[in-house]
C-alpha cells in the first residue's frame, strides 16, 4: 500500500500544484515550502538560503560543487543542508502519510516499498506560459529561466544522488502535465496511490 508520494518536477510543469491537489484529494499533508522551515530549524540557516541552495546547484556549471567552501568538518553548507533534508524527509515518511515535493525525496526514500515516486514534466511552451502567468516577467526570457533552473536542479540531484534527474527508471510514473492537464495528472496519481491514508 502506498503511504508516501514524492513529486519531482521540471520548473513550470505544475508539479507543486499537482502535489498539493493530490494531498488535498487524499486528505494527507503536503510538504513543499513546509520542508524549508523544518530544515531551517534543523540547520540554523535562513529559510531563503535553504529555498535556493537545497534544491539547486550554486551555478549551472557542471563543476559547480567542486569549488565550494568547506568547514573544518570538510563539509560545505550544501552538504549540511542535504543531511538535514534527508533527516527531515525520513522522519516525515516514518511518521505519516504525506506528499513530498522535490528535495530529492524520491532518492532519499528509494528503498521504501510504500512510496510512489512521480516525475512531472511538460513541453517548453506550456512551462514558459505557466511561469510568466504565475511569477511574472523577468529580465531573462522564460525559456532561459526554465533552462537555468532545471540545469541547477539536475546538477544538484546528480551531486547528491549519483543518478540522472528526470530519468524514467528513477520513478514509478512520469507524467506530461502539458499534454494531460493538471487535473488529469492529479487523477492518475490518486488512482495509482490506491486510496493512500
Amino acid at each position: 500500500m502506498v503511504k508516501i508520494i514524492t513529486i519531482s518536477r521540471e520548473f513550470g510543469s505544475g508539479g507543486r500544484t499537482i502535489g498539493r491537489e493530490v494531498a488535498k484529494r487524499l486528505g494527507i499533508p503536503c510538504y513543499d515550502k513546509e520542508l524549508i522551515e523544518k530544515i531551517a530549524d534543523e540547520t540554523g540557516y535562513a529559510k531563503s538560503f535553504i529555498e535556493e541552495e537545497g534544491e539547486h546547484a550554486p551555478n549551472s556549471h557542471k563543476l559547480a560543487y567542486m569549488f565550494m567552501g568547506r568547514g573544518l568538518d570538510g563539509l560545505s553548507n550544501a552538504d549540511h543542508i542535504w543531511m538535514a533534508e534527508k533527516k527531515v524527509i525520513e522522519e516525515l515518511a516514518d511518521k505519516e502519510s504525506c506528499v513530498i515535493v522535490g528535495r530529492c525525496a524520491d532518492y532519499i526514500l528509494k528503498d521504501r516499498t510504500d512510496c510512489l515516486n512521480v516525475f512531472v514534466y511538460a513541453d517548453t511552451k506550456f512551462k514558459a506560459e505557466r511561469i510568466v502567468k504565475l511569477y511574472g516577467e523577468s529580465h531573462l526570457n522564460p525559456e532561459k529561466r526554465l533552462a537555468d533552473k532545471d540545469k541547477k536542479r539536475k546538477l544538484n540531484y546528480k551531486y547528491f544522488t549519483e543518478r540522472e534527474w528526470g530519468r524514467y527508471n528513477n520513478y514509478h510514473m512520469s507524467l506530461d502535465s502539458g499534454f494531460l492537464g493538471i487535473n488529469q495528472a492529479v487523477e492518475m496519481i490518486v488512482n495509482a496511490a490506491g486510496g493512500t491514508k
